[in-house]
């Protein structure tokens, strides 16, 4: 059955958009629809939190709680979800959520124009968690920037919230959330606005389908950089396809061999997995954007975007994955290291879709990987290094070493790599290896690094990837 209507929960009603413009943004709708300006618009773009929302999902039969940013997210992602804002959070008699409360008492707030991202973030950490420790606190503002505070004051108010009580308005409301959510379980949605079209299907079938029907096509799976087609460019998306929904594209299998995820899964679902098998992937995953961007973002969108510094594609490449893409018709694959053309373009034909990735598991390898950035959190690289090798009685027999931000597309240094295999694990071998990053590299200059910088960085960091093998310990700032 299909559907052109986007249904939702807010204020523990069900609301219905007949037919919305699939280009318009979620930020937009709140503040010239219902009429709503706490959510603010700061960059456009995901990167200063101030656009932050919750949407409410089930999961598992519980609802989750997920931070995003509204400023980035087209209106039909609400479909099947509870919207929560700002605004929402005072209860009927005008209480502060505790959240709120928090941040008055531990002044928290100056000028304000951040404030309603902050208290958005705090609260889908509230509500998705017993305690809330510095880490925590800090990786879930990590996406919210104020220009006032020092964050200090933030970071207080969020740490009293162990001393009150976890059950609020919403915790009251649950089981009729939970069964109005169940009553609006999404359907296939077809809509078709001023000649802007959006499909978002629930199946590969269903998928393959609107694909042999219709031509220029934009696959959506996160939207963190295809929306900003709108919000930056000023242009429209004529047909949206919207991958998230299908279940049989949000996976991750694991064998004695390989980690399998599919293309729409989310980089904070990723993230938690990765953790077991390659800890430096996931302190890498950590520093990707934010919460709200890893939440929405899958690792199929970042591979099909093709960005040089797209923060997984060295490590991908390092880690030697595999690409498994779909047509209307047939299956195909591509090692990585072949699937880059150019600056952000791939093999991809029209009509593909990546369905999955497949990331070896080399258990006893040694995997390294740093990126380098002008802040710690919520910024695109400078330059990210990615290390991966094979040492048998301190002699390296395999290695593979990835680059980002260093060329027009994300690339593996070959000649360093030669120079290193069958050479003995020594500060010689490596000091020597570095030079050879000028034969593999001619960076560019732009606003985050010179060309320079960049090159001595990377070698650098070829020096730091064997300090930490060869003393076994680890040499990070954090």
């Amino acid at each position: 059955m299909i559907s052109s209507t986007v249904k939702f929960l807010h204020n523990n009603k069900i609301s219905e958009i007949n037919n919305p413009d699939p280009n318009q943004t979620i930020l937009n709708y709140i503040r010239t629809e219902l009429k709503k300006t706490g959510t603010k618009e700061g960059c456009a773009e995901g990167g200063c939190g101030a656009c932050t929302i919750v949407i409410g999902e089930l999961v598992d039969g519980e609802i989750k709680y997920t931070a995003i940013n509204s400023c980035i997210a087209f209106v039909p992602y609400l479909n099947g979800k509870q919207l929560l804002i700002v605004e929402d959070l005072v209860s009927d008699d005008g209480k502060l959520h505790p959240v709120q409360d928090a941040m008055v008492k531990f002044h928290g707030s100056q000028c304000g124009f951040c404030t309603p991202g902050f208290v958005m973030s705090l609260f889908s950490m509230f509500k998705n968690n017993k305690s809330y420790e510095t880490e925590l606190i800090k990786d879930s503002i990590s996406g919210n920037l104020c220009r006032c505070t020092g964050y200090r004051p933030i970071i207080d108010a969020a740490k009293s919230l162990n001393k009150v009580q976890k059950k609020d308005q919403f915790s009251k409301n649950r089981n009729k959330v939970i069964k109005l959510l169940k009553k609006i379980n999404s359907k296939n949605m077809y809509i078709n606005s001023e000649d802007r079209k959006f499909f978002s299907p629930k199946t590969i079938k269903d998928l393959k389908n609107i694909i042999r029907k219709n031509s220029n096509l934009n696959f959506l799976a996160g939207g963190t950089d295809l929306s900003l087609k709108v919000t930056k460019e000023r242009k429209e998306i004529p047909c949206i396809v919207n991958l998230k929904e299908i279940k049989e594209l949000d996976f991750i299998k694991v064998n004695k061999n390989y980690l399998e995820v599919g293309a729409a899964t989310s980089l904070i679902k990723f993230e938690k997995k990765i953790k077991r098998y390659y800890p430096d992937f996931y302190s890498v995953l950590k520093r990707y954007g934010s919460v709200q961007i890893r939440n929405v973002g899958t690792i199929g969108g970042n591979i099909a975007t093709a960005s040089p510094i797209g923060d997984t594609l060295p490590i991908l490449l390092s880690l030697d994955a595999e690409i498994l893409i779909e047509g209307p018709n047939k299956k195909k694959s591509f090692s990585i290291n072949n699937f880059f053309t150019g600056y952000r373009k791939t093999k991809l034909k029209k009509n593909e879709f990546i369905s999955s990735i497949k990331i070896p598991l080399f258990k006893e390898n040694i995997f390294k990987a740093y990126k380098i950035s002008k802040r710690f959190d919520d910024d695109i690289s400078s330059i990210l290094g990615s290390f991966n090798f094979e040492i048998i009685n301190n002699k390296i027999k395999k290695v593979y070493i990835a680059y980002g931000g260093m060329a027009a597309v994300p690339k593996r240094a070959r000649a360093c790599e030669a120079m290193l295999k069958n050479k003995p694990l020594t500060i010689n071998t490596f000091t020597k290896a570095k030079d050879y990053l000028e034969k593999d590299f001619m960076p560019l200059d732009d606003m985050r690094a010179s060309k320079e910088y960049r090159l001595e960085v990377a070698k650098n960091l070829l020096i730091k990837c064997f300090v930490e093998i060869n003393t076994k310990k680890l040499t990070r700032v954090i």
